[in-house]
């Protein structure tokens, strides 16, 4: 694997253990707007794409009911749902070591910026972050695909070759995809690795401590 001087982690699935925090936020959203919910037992549907294509599509929320729906989502997220929030074993250390090594790092999220800031404040994050990058309110910047290059300049990157992408679902496979930048996966997330090598990623990391390992050995 080549190096890399800037590494851009998605949150939820690679950084903390989020997924029952989007589940009972989803299905809080979904009773108070009066509709059916869907099956929510395969996080790997709704943990990781825009919050607005979860209701539009899987959830079948009407387009005059959306924004609503994301609004209950979200304060319910707020004081309740995040919570049950953890970070995944090892974290803390990678960050650590990737920092000392000389890494600029950045959280790259389709999460509302200023949710991801309240996320990486309470699980401790944003220490070892130089920044955090999200959406939009105004839907400017929604899907990866957006939220990368915006990473990647905040950063102060100039050449996207030396940025790569880290997640573990084919969203952020595919985002980094269609923003030309490198991609890594990991496996102990919320996606597959079928869909995500399908979207060209080079690698895969089964664990925080074998992503050090990988951009230390290169």
């Amino acid at each position: 694997m080549k190096k890399y001087d800037y590494l851009l982690f998605d949150l939820d699935g690679t950084l903390i253990e989020s997924a029952e925090s989007v589940r009972v936020s989803l299905a809080h959203a979904m009773e108070a707007l009066g509709l059916p919910c869907p099956d929510l037992s395969d996080y790997t549907k709704y943990v990781g794409p825009p919050l607005e294509d979860t209701f539009r599509g899987m959830c079948a929320v009407p387009e005059d009911q959306i924004e609503r729906g994301m609004i209950l989502y979200r304060d319910y997220y707020d004081e309740v749902g995040q919570q049950s929030n953890r970070l995944f074993d090892g974290v803390i250390e990678m960050l650590t070591a990737l920092r000392e090594r000389g890494f600029k790092i950045a959280v790259c999220t389709s999460k509302n910026e200023p949710v991801a800031e309240t996320v990486c404040d309470k699980m401790g994050l944003s220490p070892y972050l130089d920044a955090i990058c999200g959406s939009t309110f105004d839907g400017s910047r929604r899907a990866k695909a957006d939220i990368i290059p915006y990473a990647i300049k905040t950063l102060g990157c100039r050449n996207k070759d030396n940025a790569l992408m880290i997640g573990d679902t084919d969203f952020d496979a595919r985002g980094a995809q269609l923003a030309g930048v490198d991609f890594l996966g990991v496996t102990y997330g919320y996606g597959t690795v079928e869909s995500m090598q399908a979207c060209g990623a080079i690698g895969f990391a089964k664990s925080p401590a074998e992503i050090v390992e990988l951009m230390i050995e290169g």
